[in-house]
């Protein structure tokens, strides 16, 4: 049987033995914090009387903006605004907008950015700059100020912004039939003649439209249609000619676009452009009886080195736009993409193409090139070939025989069957038409173990293992034991498989002796001990890193009197100690996720951890964290769990 451990809480906790530092560990590990510190500055601005009055570092971004675009920040700037609100200021002073209406730390950012826009589109905005309305109040408020609106009638602080929008939306309604033009006297006549039409202004200032209700005596001309829109500021993109056809055809009770800004257009974002594929399928394909083909995959592409395999097409600019009010609409630019990180590539001078270091196998994984060194061995590999050890991956266009030894770093490929032979690879293991053997089969791999078939071969791995079927075989995987097909079984041996079993049948009619083991078993318990260690060391780091804190702020406090270089040097090492720690609490609670993934893994109520799609034939044994159950009879259909300690069967 699998060996098991027990779990439990107090693997969490901090109680854990902490490895101990020499005074020499402690100041190498320390060294880069208190040496060769760059004085803290951002471009050509000094930051330091704002880093002094308590700033973090978003808020500086800010500030720093602003003063290289001179921009009179610190006229508006108090101690207790954050990013957001230092980032509304910025831009309401770049748009040379009356900031002392908002710039106010009582404002919270959405706020100012609300009274910011009004500001922008020459509206009243006194009418809702009062910090006791929410910003969605002074959203409604501010759409119906654009509108032409008389929000007088729905701007108090007793609606709420939903009441605010159903009474607004009510007067864009009704604005037609009110009308927006003042009636004139007619010349040689003393009867008046009614010039009624409504005006609304929407889409953020970009669109102005027209309305002209049908009444008895209405009699509204071009100039007062384009009288109106000039005395609302509207002087961009009107359309002459759609205001001529709407009073000359008495376009009535319709609403008609009369003036349209150029909307700001967003730049494209960058982009790369791959020369090789990097969207091979890394899952065979299925076969009509539910089986899958390992024989015809195409597990990787080969590149030479040199070989051009991506350019990066920078983000494009956006283009300005401009509003009915004749203001600048600022065009966003694309964003720029980073860099692409892995191993095996180079950047060019050109720095937008990405080049081949090696002839090898090339994979796009997780965002990442990852290019490494591939051996093509295009003969059998028996013991006559001699042991292979090879840095980089290795892929076998024919077999391997007794004797035959290899040991890759990366990947091992074998295009067709294994017998008596060791494969060992730090990544996956393929055997794309199955390993056959009498016991002397040994397959180890840091990733995963797949391949058509597998009959008396020992398989360690730190993925999941997938075959078609999988007979008299000694299986120990961290992840999952997957066979497909209907056809798909595990007959014989053992499998201890940590995130459990799925398969077609389970054992046979001849009640050879099957045995499957999830949950905790040997891999399981020295991954655990894996787990514990780093975690100590972890640890370990924190305390020195927190101890070396502690020490700066001890020289902070007793030296007053420091030189400002000196002074902000120190403040320096205080921020990247800082740093530091929040990225080693970051590892902790990643470490601590991935622990807790694991307990997750074997806990007594995990979802099927073993599920049997066809039959499950008598005599078959079903261990779930070292509880043990003897199928008395064939069963079909069924999952096995845990339940109050025992393993149980439940029908699909």
């Amino acid at each position: 049987m699998c060996g098991g451990i027990d779990m439990n809480d107090s693997f969490l906790n901090d109680n854990v033995s902490k490895p101990q530092f020499t005074e020499k560990e402690k100041a190498a590990y320390l060294d880069e914090f208190f040496h060769d510190l760059p004085f803290f500055q951002s471009g050509s601005v000094d930051l330091t009387p704002y880093l002094n009055r308590g700033f973090e570092e978003d808020e500086l971004e800010q500030i720093s903006l602003a003063l290289e675009d001179e921009l009179p920040i610190d006229e508006w700037l108090t101690d207790d605004m954050y990013a957001q609100q230092i980032l509304e200021i910025r831009l309401g002073l770049y748009e040379r907008l009356d900031v002392s209406v908002y710039a106010d730390v009582k404002y919270n950012w959405m706020q100012m950015k609300e009274i910011r826009e009004g500001l922008e589109k020459n509206l009243d905005v006194s009418v809702y700059a009062n910090n006791l309305f929410n910003h969605w109040q002074m959203k409604e408020i501010r759409l119906g100020l654009e509108a032409g609106l008389d929000v007088s009638s729905y701007a108090e602080l007793m609606y709420s912004s939903t009441d605010m929008k159903k009474r607004r939306q009510a007067l864009l309604e009704e604005q037609p039939a009110r009308g927006a033009a003042i009636p004139k006297a007619k010349a040689d006549s003393d009867t008046v003649r009614k010039k009624e039409f409504g005006i609304s202004v929407e889409e953020d200032g970009n669109k102005v439209y027209a309305y002209i209700p049908w009444i008895s005596g209405n009699s509204v001309t071009e100039e007062d249609i384009l009288d109106n829109l000039s005395s609302r500021g509207i002087v961009y993109g009107v359309n002459r000619e759609a205001i001529a056809d709407m009073v000359n055809r008495r376009r009535l009770n319709e609403k008609i676009l009369v003036a349209e800004g150029a909307s700001a257009q967003k730049g494209n974002d960058g982009w790369y452009e791959f020369f090789v594929r990097t969207d091979l399928p890394r899952i065979p394909a299925p076969l009509p009886n539910g089986s899958v083909d390992y024989v015809n995959i195409e597990a990787f592409e080969m590149v030479e080195e040199g070989e051009k395999i991506a350019v990066y097409h920078p983000a494009e600019k956006g283009v300005d736009g401009k509003n009915v009010f004749g203001e600048e609409v600022f065009g966003e630019n694309g964003h720029e993409r980073n860099p692409i990180k892995g191993v095996g590539f180079q950047i060019e001078e050109d720095g937008i193409t990405y080049t081949s270091k090696l002839n090898g196998k090339f994979e796009y994984v997780n965002g990442q090139i990852v290019i490494t060194n591939m051996i093509v061995v295009y003969e059998d590999v028996t013991a006559v070939t001699g042991k292979m050890e090879v840095d980089g991956s290795v892929h076998v266009i024919g077999s391997v025989y007794s004797g035959g030894f290899i040991q890759a770093t990366g990947d091992i490929i074998i295009e067709h069957n294994v017998e008596t032979a060791r494969l060992i690879a730090g990544g996956n293991i393929m055997v794309k038409k199955g390993a056959c053997s009498k016991g002397d089969c040994f397959i180890e791999a840091g990733g995963e173990v797949s391949g058509s078939f597998f009959e008396a071969a020992n398989i360690n791995a730190g993925g999941n293992v997938k075959a078609n079927y999988i007979m008299n075989s000694n299986i120990s995987t961290m992840g999952k034991v997957i066979i497909s097909g209907t056809k798909g079984m595990v007959l014989g041996g053992r499998v201890c498989a940590v995130k459990g079993l799925d398969v077609y049948n389970l054992g046979n009619s001849s009640h050879l002796r099957t045995i499957v083991e999830v949950g905790r078993n040997e891999i399981y318990e020295r991954e655990f001990q894996r787990l514990s260690e780093k975690r100590e060391r972890i640890l370990g780091e924190l305390s020195v890193l927190e101890e070396g804190w502690n020490k700066v702020l001890k020289v902070h406090s007793s030296n007053k009197e420091l030189l400002d270089e000196s002074l902000q040097k120190l403040k320096e090492s205080l921020q990247k100690l800082n740093a530091a720690i929040v990225a080693k609490d970051g590892e902790l609670a990643e470490l601590d996720a991935e622990i807790s993934k694991l307990s997750s893994m074997t806990d007594a109520d995990a979802k099927a951890p073993i599920c049997v799609r066809g039959t499950a034939y008598e005599g078959s044994v079903v261990v779930i964290n070292s509880t043990a159950y003897i199928l008395p009879s064939d069963v079909s259909r069924v999952y096995f769990k845990m339940r109050n300690k025992s393993v149980v069967m439940v029908r699909m």
